[in-house]
């Protein structure tokens, strides 16, 4: 776990479609709005519903102290995009 991370945004990698090290673009993936229509936000949303409201406390404490960062590659030659298991770090921060 780092607590500050600095990354190019073209890196060399290897790129699983290729089979070949190839020079790759970074970029950050970011939190898409959740869907409506899943299990648990069903859920969520027959429980909260009508007059008796949050179905449980809200958790006490504070913030994780890192957050999860998911990195997407981008492969120049083939256009593919490889998205690997997140990593925790405090601060992100993509350079030229």
């Amino acid at each position: 776990m780092n607590p500050m991370v600095k990354m190019p945004r073209t890196i060399k990698r290897y790129c699983p479609s290729c089979k070949k090290h190839q020079t790759v673009e970074v970029e950050r993936v970011k939190k898409r709005r959740a869907s409506e229509l899943k299990r648990g936000q069903r859920q969520f949303r027959r429980v909260t519903a009508g007059y008796t409201g949050f179905p449980r406390p809200k958790p006490e404490g504070r913030e994780k102290p890192t957050k999860r960062i998911l990195l997407r590659y981008a492969c120049s030659e083939c256009g593919k995009k490889v998205q690997p298991a997140a990593q925790r770090a405090k601060k992100f921060e993509l350079t030229e």
